[in-house]
């Protein structure tokens, strides 16, 4: 990454594109200091994550993080995955946390799987237990890092109506994806990077009303 100078505001759903190696989901990463940048200032709700007296565990509780893959502990059912952390790291009692694992994965259409394990869920499914879990601890940030890539196309729609609820309920995301339909239509603005760097910036119409000679508009007029 290089010279990258990027603010996001609050509510607002932010894809970042390129192409592979362009250093999206290190950017991703950086944000909360999954990847350790050599360089510059991460603000996160007012706070910098780089500085040495920021007590990162805490800011990552404000950090809601998805991968492209689920990561879920395969012995536990979905209910359990998410009530892990709230244990864990917020310290909740068996019974609030697992009032707000009720409430989270109600939330994104699984309430009636909080006792069923990974391997009884489709994809699509453990992708929401995934994205409950993150939200299950109140972040003020969602980060999803290509979160439809794992998924077979047909499940895809679940995680794009998932963020879609995201976004309307107010959450501020930053999206790594391939997924160009959906941030033509749900993108408040998007980012193009190439070679370590943010190249172009707009809302989907600005970037498609550039024409062909944008490198971004080829991008995000396929798909």
């Amino acid at each position: 990454l290089n010279n990258i100078n990027l603010r996001v505001m609050p509510g607002e759903l932010v894809f970042l594109i390129g192409p592979s190696g362009s250093g999206k989901s290190t950017l991703l990463r950086c944000c909360n200091r999954l990847e350790e940048p050599t360089d510059g200032a991460i603000i996160v709700d007012g706070i910098n994550i780089t500085a040495v007296a920021t007590d990162i565990n805490n800011m990552r509780q404000r950090i809601g993080m998805v991968f492209q893959q689920f990561n879920l502990y395969p012995h536990m059912t979905a209910e359990q995955n998410v009530m892990l952390a709230l244990q864990r790291v917020q310290k909740k009692s068996t019974n609030e946390a697992r009032e707000i694992a009720h409430r989270e994965l109600t939330r994104v259409g699984l309430g009636a799987r909080l006792t069923h394990y990974p391997s009884q869920l489709s994809g699509g499914q453990q992708q929401r237990v995934a994205i409950a879990r993150a939200l299950a601890l109140g972040p003020k940030v969602m980060l999803l890092d290509e979160p439809t890539s794992a998924l077979d196309p047909q499940l895809v729609a679940e995680i794009l109506q998932a963020m879609m609820d995201m976004k309307k309920e107010g959450m501020t995301m930053l999206v790594v994806s391939h997924e160009m339909r959906f941030a033509r239509e749900a993108a408040d603005r998007v980012a193009f990077m190439e070679a370590g760097q943010i190249v172009e910036i707009g809302t989907p119409a600005e970037i498609l009303a550039r024409g062909a000679e944008s490198r971004a508009f080829q991008f995000l007029s396929h798909g």
